[in-house]
């Protein structure tokens, strides 16, 4: 849930800021940075890391202060230290002392729920436990083949018209459907809900009555399971021995729902632009030297799906980074710079496959429950889409992306890209381009009544091949005359096993995969 206006609240009569280019823009009380106010976070963050080290003093809107932690190691510390930091954001001191008004832009992000991210102790396990306890129960092999499902159900919606805009045709769609489904409410999937998620997290005039939308949705199904459960996430939210209330179920479904749906967004934008703007990364894929996980462990790497996320609260006074935190200081957890802080990335242009050291889920006490969901829709997502239109390929400039960005993340507004008209495709069926071509070929060499003949003799050739060696010794041998009878009744029963016969030669790796994936 990241908020799209930069712009500060308030009633601040103060002469406007320098302006942009100059070295004072973007500088608050203290020469301190203001985030909301950077052009360029990613040059920000190095900046800040070269003035102060691994944790650095910054400016939220209405010149709020808060600590970014920039360093790796440091922001691991933070989220795995829940004796040092907590999520609990009643105990942050601008906010005890006013500092934080109730319209602030962050305070839907940052202000205190009763939810498993905000809790703590024996209240946090309670929540988060069944949260957990409900995410374990799926079946990741039926999750796959139903990625596949969706994913050849949108790809179908825009397959024919040989071009299409990727972030609101596909990478805003397929998250909802999948998700729709895991929470056990497929038939509320439609383009009203993802438009609707799309205004609430995006904080626009319209947000409220959008996020009352969705809201609706989810007391329905809490409603709907909590007379008749059945195998999904919000039955097993309901009837698990924790006990939730209705309310705590609902705001649980709202908050796997919107956080699922928003990093997977953008997950599947980033992987997808990666691929399509980097010729040695889908040369890399095309060959086999990578694979659509190890791309997407690449992203998450280099573009994770938040930015920053709101918020630690220090418990006491402590030490970070060479920086003295006291009692009630807020951290910003900032995957993106920790993810190229030098000491663990020296080249942050190097590849990173087979690792996972990322930053891009978290860690700790508050680690994201549902990343083996983001992973597998991207994965899934990305390889069918690639299947079905394999010449996929940019339809602008690069220079000509554009991103909406906050302080949380960045969006890619559109990723236009044209390809082949390809015709629709059973969504039951393995992605496959060449699946129609084969077919007209087939028809092509030859009318619909000779189709079974031409099979019969290519399938019984390697029957008779032998069958001419024999035909030079008959004079010598008188016998072999009523042998030829024999062989053409053979091949009656012997036709079905040869046709069966290369369907068993594919090898077991193959088959494997076909498994994994959900075909």
């Amino acid at each position: 849930m990241t908020p799209e206006s930069h712009a500060p609240t308030g009633t601040d009569t103060s002469p406007p800021g320098p302006p942009p280019g100059c070295p004072a823009h973007g500088l608050g009380p203290g020469g301190l940075h203001r985030l909301h106010e950077s052009e360029d976070l990613g040059a920000l963050y190095e900046q800040l890391r070269e003035e102060h080290g691994p944790v650095a003093p910054v400016l939220l809107h209405d010149d709020v202060p808060i600590w970014i932690v920039l360093g790796h190691a440091e922001n691991l510390h933070m989220v795995r230290s829940p004796s040092q930091f907590c999520r609990d954001s009643r105990i942050w001191a601008p906010l005890r002392d006013g500092l934080v008004k109730p319209d602030h832009p962050l305070m839907p992000h940052i202000a205190w729920q009763p939810i498993a991210s905000h809790a703590e102790g024996d209240e946090h396990k309670r929540l988060r436990g069944a949260v957990m306890g409900a995410i374990s129960t799926i079946d990741f092999r039926s999750l796959r083949r139903y990625i596949n499902r969706s994913t050849q159900t949108v790809v179908n919606r825009f397959c024919e018209d040989g071009e299409a805009e990727l972030v609101g045709q596909f990478t805003e769609h397929l998250p909802m459907a999948v998700m729709c489904e895991i929470l056990g409410m497929p038939e509320e999937y439609n383009d009203r809900l993802v438009e609707a998620a799309r205004d609430a997290l995006k904080g626009t005039e319209t947000a409220i009555a959008s996020h009352s939308y969705v809201m609706d949705a989810l007391s329905r199904l809490t409603a709907r399971r909590r007379a008749q459960p059945e195998e999904d996430v919000a039955s097993y939210l309901v009837t698990h021995p924790a006990r939730l209330t209705d309310d705590e179920v609902r705001e649980h479904l709202r908050l796997v729902l919107f956080a699922a749906y928003e990093a997977t967004t953008n997950l599947l934008s980033n992987v997808l632009l990666t691929v399509l703007i980097d010729p040695r990364f889908r040369a890399q894929l095309n060959g086999g030297q990578m694979t659509v996980p190890e791309a997407v462990e690449q992203s998450l790497w280099n573009e994770p799906p938040f930015s920053t996320v709101f918020a630690y609260f220090a418990k006491q006074e402590t030490e970070l980074g060479g920086q003295r935190i006291r009692r009630g200081d807020g951290l910003l957890f900032a995957p993106l710079p920790a993810n190229v802080d030098p000491r663990i990335r020296p080249d942050p242009s190097a590849g990173m496959q087979g690792n996972r050291s990322h930053l891009a889920f978290g860690g700790g006490p508050h680690e994201c429950p549902g990343q083996d969901i983001g992973r597998s829709i991207a994965d899934v997502g990305v390889d069918a889409l690639l299947m079905r239109l394999p010449d996929i390929e940019l339809d602008c400039e690069q220079e000509e992306l554009r991103w909406t960005a906050s302080i949380a993340s960045r969006h890619l507004v559109a990723l236009p890209v044209q390809f082949s008209p390809k015709p629709p495709q059973d969504v039951s069926e393995t992605p496959h381009h060449n699946a129609v071509p084969k077919q007209r070929d087939w028809q092509i060499g030859g009318g619909p009544a000779p189709h079974q003949p031409r099979r019969q003799p290519t399938q019984a050739a390697p029957h008779p091949q032998p069958a001419p060696a024999h035909p030079q010794p008959v004079p010598a041998h008188p016998q072999p005359v009523p042998a030829p009878v024999q062989p053409q009744s053979a091949p009656v029963p012997q036709e079905q096993p040869a046709v069966e016969e290369p369907a068993r030669r594919t090898g077991v790796w193959r088959r494997v995969l076909r498994w994994w994936r959900g075909y």
